[in-house]
């Protein structure tokens, strides 16, 4: 099922324009904190190198919106640390992403940029005042959208892709404690993460428990969970103050379901271990979003999905899914196409999706569906999953209330498989990088 993505892009993307508005309108100021001028490497990853005027941007832009928040920030050594591997984090995505030769069209980006300037409440040319008045360059910032819509494609490829939820699965969490008693609850959380090398060994976990068991002291005597998540947290929200958006309860693993359905907001846990690393958690919030009956407007559709992978670019892709379409016009039946053509779980039933509800697919998929009468073809159609060719067979009203049960008891069992396995996966893909420090040199 091509699942929908959420407004992670937008919400990323409004974090990005507010960090670079704060960054430039920093760097036009004198240097001040001792943050150094001078250009130099500060660390090697791969065949790539970080600089300091890199690192000095983000830094300047991270103290501005921790002053922003009211936070106070670690020690300026231990903030450059931090930052410098985040930074790092990224790069390494970004190069494995270049490697395999996953793009991003200038088509998309300028729709991308529309989308922004929408969510932003302006017209492009305003839109483009905007950056200017704040000393942003225009390619700077289409450049850093570009490199983040990369990184969503690029965990939805190599991690999103490849969870599977067994049909076994949806039955078992709606039949146990864990979907009847807080499926309906929805928790916002705020986190610290200590990540665990690939394969740890005791002393190292050891090493990473202390320093774990460190940042609860600081929070039980009282440190505001802001100041410690910056200073020790090793996830990318770090410098937000490490605060989650809303979560499903059945989002949560059975082990933090369980410690957090006692607590009350304001509360935090001890430190808890799982296979992405140590956690520290605080209850901000929670509520119920318990819901009845539901009626939706539903399509039946099938479609021919071609890839972007490491051996597809994405201009081989487009080309493909062209000379299909063209074979469709010409009597091609969609089916057997789809059988013989499509790059997904449903080419061997013909490419059949089956009854679609709003939010079972990703927005750009579900916009073109949504254009088609029944028997009608789409054009081709590019989504984070590559290029496809959208067939409405017939559309229909339905109260899907057990449906939609299962729907959401899968969205949940998945989201909680995706969250683990993306930190898996980010840790593998750093232990095996290449990361020479430089950041004390000089």
């Amino acid at each position: 099922m091509l699942m929908r993505m959420g407004t992670q892009f937008l919400v990323r993307y409004s974090i990005l324009l507010t960090m670079l508005v704060i960054g430039a309108a920093v760097a036009q100021q004198p240097s001040a904190g001792g943050i150094e001028t001078i250009d130099r490497i500060v660390a090697v990853v791969n065949e790539n190198v970080v600089t300091r005027q890199e690192l000095n941007e983000v830094l300047r832009a991270t103290l501005k919106q921790l002053q922003k928040q009211g936070v106070q920030p670690p020690a300026p050594a231990i903030l450059e640390k931090q930052l410098l591997e985040r930074i790092i984090l990224n790069r390494v995505q970004l190069q494995l992403a270049k490697e395999t030769g996953l793009t991003v069209s200038d088509t998309e980006l300028d729709q991308t940029l529309r989308r922004i300037a929408q969510e932003n409440k302006m017209t492009m040319p305003e839109f483009y005042s905007a950056l200017e008045r704040d000393g942003i360059s225009f390619n700077k910032f289409r450049n850093e959208i570009r490199d983040e819509i990369i990184l969503v494609r690029l965990k939805e490829r190599e991690v999103n892709n490849r969870v599977n939820v067994t049909e076994g699965e949806v039955d078992n969490f709606l039949h146990s404690q864990e979907g009847s008693s807080n499926h309906d609850d929805e928790y916002r959380l705020a986190h610290i993460l200590i990540q665990l090398p690939e394969q740890a060994n005791v002393s190292q976990i050891a090493d990473r428990r202390l320093r774990a068991e460190a940042a609860l002291a600081q929070l039980q005597n009282g440190a505001d969970f802001a100041r410690v998540a910056a200073e020790f947290s090793e996830s990318s929200d770090a410098m937000d103050g490490g605060l989650l958006d809303w979560r499903p309860g059945g989002q949560l693993t059975k082990k933090f379901a369980e410690i957090l359905a006692p607590m009350k907001p304001g509360e935090i846990t001890p430190v808890i271990q799982t296979q992405a690393g140590l956690h520290i958690l605080k209850l901000v919030d929670r509520r119920n979003q318990k819901s009845g009956e539901t009626t939706v407007n539903q399509t039946h559709a099938r479609h021919i999905l071609v890839k972007i992978s490491e051996l597809t670019s994405e201009a081989d892709a487009r080309r493909r899914i062209v000379e299909l379409k063209e074979r469709l016009d010409h009597g091609g039946k969609f089916d057997e196409l789809a059988r013989l053509h499509s790059e997904d779980a449903s080419a061997p039933s013909g490419g059949d999706l089956g009854w679609l509800s709003p939010g079972d697919t990703v927005p750009e998929f579900e916009r073109a569906m949504s254009t088609l009468k029944p028997g009608q073809i789409s054009e081709p159609v590019q989504s984070p999953f590559g290029w496809h060719l959208i067939n409405v067979i017939d559309h229909r009203t339905k109260d899907v209330s057990q449906e939609r049960q299962r729907q959401s008891a899968r969205q949940a069992i998945r989201a909680r498989k995706a969250d683990a396995a993306f930190q898996e996966w980010l840790q593998r893909l750093r232990d095996r990088a290449y990361v020479e420090y430089r950041l004390e040199e000089g």
